[in-house]
């Protein structure tokens, strides 16, 4: 768990971080979304300390981080950066226990780690181990980055804008690798974000900074549904609205009785995903499914009439 209080950070006349307050559940993600200038990346490097508060306080599981030396407290918190930053020089494997060397594990431990994390990653450790930096694709190269930031078990991760340099096809898919892997590991991660779309897909929470003010921090659904501020609803977007709340719904909210016929959707998958395919088979209802059985349907009209509560 991370408690911030009423952290604040002055630069001469400019308030950066202003009084946000707000508390991370363990083995969740928060998502912190922002416009440029928004304070959100001074607030996540506050929380290592890389920058020092004017003001407040950072607890981690109840220790207080201002107490801790800066060096040793940065070894307990993983953290990833866009463009990865991965030692050129080094290998994968080098890279990846870069933490766990400065800790002092031993070498068979450290191998044994390298290796559980890029079998977490789909990469085989006999073909990535060795390799270097440059050999590796833009992907590859973040995930490594995420495994390095992974690699000593820290109490918390913070990622700021990990995946800003990819692609959108390679971004998608490795935002669904962080929410797998941090679902299968119980990892505690704030990550700060530009895009609310990201926000929203990986955030349990997501917090809406601008000017150094904490605006909103709630649920994605929340804040999609009822925006705090009209900053906040601009972020979001108008048109968009319906269709991100679409993305947080699951299928199994509104499967009813009766007939479809077609190719099933899962239960588990989001409204957004049955409208797609509902629009491009053309079919008015979908089966839905649970564990391979048909359970109902979910019909064109009730995903309609789901998205215009968030119009």
């Amino acid at each position: 768990m991370i408690e911030i209080d009423a952290l604040t950070k002055v630069y001469g006349d400019t308030t950066a971080v202003d009084a946000v307050s707000l508390t991370v559940d363990t083995a969740t993600i928060t998502a912190v979304v922002g416009t440029s200038g928004s304070g959100k990346t001074t607030l996540l490097r506050m929380i290592n300390r890389l920058v020092e508060p004017t003001s407040g306080s950072v607890r981690i599981n109840g220790e207080p981080a201002g107490e801790m030396a800066p060096h040793l407290l940065r070894r307990r918190i993983g953290y990833a950066i866009q463009g990865h930053g991965l030692f050129p020089h080094h290998s994968v494997a080098r890279n990846i226990g870069a933490v766990p060397r400065l800790l002092g594990w031993s070498r068979s431990d450290i191998r044994a780690r390298v290796d559980e994390l890029l079998t977490l990653f789909d990469m085989e450790p006999a073909s990535f181990r060795d390799r270097f930096p440059h050999e590796l694709s833009g992907g590859q190269q973040q995930r490594v980055g995420v495994a390095r930031a992974l690699a000593s078990r820290p109490d918390l991760m913070l990622m700021d804008e990990p995946f800003g340099a990819l692609d959108p096809i390679i971004r998608a898919r490795a935002q669904d690798d962080l929410r797998q892997i941090q679902r299968k590991l119980g990892s505690t991660i704030m990550l700060v974000t530009h895009d609310m779309e990201e926000a929203i897909r990986l955030g349990d929470k997501v917090a809406v900074m601008d000017d150094g003010r904490l605006l909103q921090y709630a649920p994605p659904a929340e804040i999609v549904a009822d925006p705090a501020t009209d900053f906040v609803a601009d972020l979001i977007g108008d048109t968009e609205r319906p269709m991100r709340f679409l993305s947080l719904v699951p299928v199994s909210e509104i499967v009813e009785d009766g007939p479809a016929d077609g190719t099933a959707i899962d239960s588990g998958a989001s409204l957004r995903d049955a409208l797609s395919a509902s629009l491009w088979t053309d079919r008015e209802a979908l089966p839905v499914t649970r564990d391979g059985t048909v359970v109902g349907r979910v019909t064109l009209e009730a995903i309609r009439a789901r998205a215009a509560r968030a119009s």
